[in-house]
């Protein structure tokens, strides 16, 4: 019996999650036991190979200190707006979801803001352009 693919929006808001727990630098088991459950399940959520329930969503939501909705944003279709954000605040290319779930993506980011000289971030993103265009 060939083995059923995880639905699309289950992915995304797996990806949502992950994305969500690094941000907070908080573990699998962080997470898992907050919720009351084993680091596998959580692991489970996070590829979508599990779905997560409308309860569970709500407590993920406590947990990670976001409203329900983030974790269907970028999702095709209408926007999802949460309270005093504007649709273009919401929504992000897929490349930046994606960089933004890899702990490197994260630590990068988090790295990067920590800069307090513009022009010393001009000239690192002006770097990084140049490796990316060598590479390409």
């Amino acid at each position: 019996m060939p083995k059923k693919r995880p639905d699309p929006i289950d992915l995304h808001v797996g990806k949502r999650l992950r994305k969500r727990r690094l941000m907070l630098d908080m573990t699998q088991t962080d997470v898992a036991t907050a919720l009351g459950l084993t680091f596998q399940q959580l692991q489970k959520y996070e590829k979508g190979t599990n779905r997560i329930s409308a309860s569970r969503l709500q407590h993920l939501s406590h947990v990670l200190q976001v409203p329900v909705p983030f974790f269907f944003e970028g999702l095709s279709g209408p926007p999802v707006a949460t309270a005093g954000a504007s649709a273009e605040a919401v929504e992000s290319p897929a490349y930046v979801s994606e960089f933004l779930a890899s702990s490197d993506g994260l630590a990068l980011s988090k790295a990067f803001m920590c800069i307090p000289s513009p022009k010393l971030k001009r000239a690192i993103l002006r770097l990084v352009e140049q490796i990316g265009a060598e590479d390409a």
